[in-house]
């Protein structure tokens, strides 16, 4: 029973992190836009698209980071002293995104202000993109770490080919899928037209990243082990490049963003999916030492602090789940800003 509950809850850790990513993408991608943006009016309907989803994505990050702590907290302290400064740098960032939304508002009087939150939007939102695509890269890779503690400089050493590409992937896929919410959403045609051509334009980039990413997987990281164990588990990466294709099919012969949008943030959903399902058992393991490994069995917290989780999220969850649909439904019409 106690594995079993194990289990559960590393599916539940991973699966909260995909919902994260592929929900809280297209809000990221929007603030990098807002940043970029040099009319006042394009700006004003960037920023007013995400304003009134950005919370509900961002409760994935918080309950995501809560089970880690909660359910596995030797991970979670491991995470925060190994990853100490690309967290706490994301931590920033999530946070000036808030300050940034709120007194972009509160300060219309001003231009210059709006323009200074603005940018701050976009840099916090590359930040935390980048970041957690760098960080998790080096989950699925492994972190350089022997008995005699870490090798080498801890910031430098995270910024290794792997982890790079992963945070470049999340980056162009997070734009990617702000741009096909933007052109979905914001009232002027011309801004529309815009977004949309902005989404032609990263989608090759996106492609070509995200093969490189499952190709050099073989020879960098131990993620498809799991894969060529059990050849059924393949209908996760299968289905994650089914919606990366449908994504472009969407973006370039449909020529609807609304469901460009939902492909692509499936697809960055499931490519989470695929990573974390390859480090199975594995949480937090070394590149250069097999025997150092923190997995979901020896990571834990005790049987009853675990049954005790599940219970809470069995009531609660449905409640998360209505919430979110109910905001994306509200606020996710059509070219429509005038609900808020």
């Amino acid at each position: 029973m106690y594995e079993l509950l194990q289990i559960i809850w590393f599916a539940l850790w991973g699966l909260l992190w995909a919902i994260y990513f592929g929900l809280d993408g297209f809000d990221l991608g929007s603030g990098m836009w807002a940043g970029l943006a040099k009319d006042k009016k394009e700006r004003d309907a960037v920023i007013a698209s995400l304003a009134p989803v950005w919370d509900g994505n961002e409760v994935w990050v918080i309950t995501a980071g809560g089970v880690t702590f909660a359910a596995f907290p030797k991970i979670y302290a491991v995470m925060f002293s190994s990853l100490y400064i690309p967290l706490i740098l994301i931590l920033l960032g999530l946070v000036l995104r808030v300050v940034a939304i709120e007194f972009y508002h509160h300060q219309d009087y001003s231009p210059a202000w709006q323009n200074f939150w603005a940018k701050v939007l976009g840099v916090a939102s590359l930040v935390v993109a980048l970041l957690f695509g760098v960080a998790f890269g080096n989950l699925f890779e492994g972190l350089p770490i022997t008995a005699e503690g870490w090798q080498g400089n801890v910031t430098l050493s995270l910024l290794n080919p792997y982890g790079i590409l992963i945070g470049l992937l999340w980056v162009c896929a997070f734009l990617m899928n702000g741009s096909s919410w933007l052109a979905h959403k914001c009232p002027d045609a011309d801004v529309r037209a815009k977004y949309m051509g902005m989404a032609k334009k990263l989608y090759p980039v996106v492609l070509v990243l995200a093969v490189l990413a499952l190709g050099l997987a073989f020879v960098m990281t131990s993620l498809w082990e799991n894969y060529l164990k059990i050849p059924v588990l393949l209908i996760v990466p299968l289905a994650a490049v089914v919606m990366l294709l449908w994504t472009g099919y969407n973006i370039y012969k449909v020529g609807n963003p609304f469901k460009a949008l939902w492909t692509g943030s499936l697809t960055v959903l499931l490519a989470a999916v695929w990573g974390v399902g390859g480090m199975f058992p594995k949480m937090i393991f070394s590149k250069l030492d097999p025997a150092i490994v923190l997995d979901c069995f020896n990571s834990s917290s005790s049987q009853y602090t675990l049954t005790f989780m599940l219970i809470v999220v069995l009531i609660f969850l449905p409640f998360v789940l209505l919430y979110q649909g109910f905001a994306l439904k509200t606020f996710g019409k059509h070219h429509d800003l005038t609900s808020y």
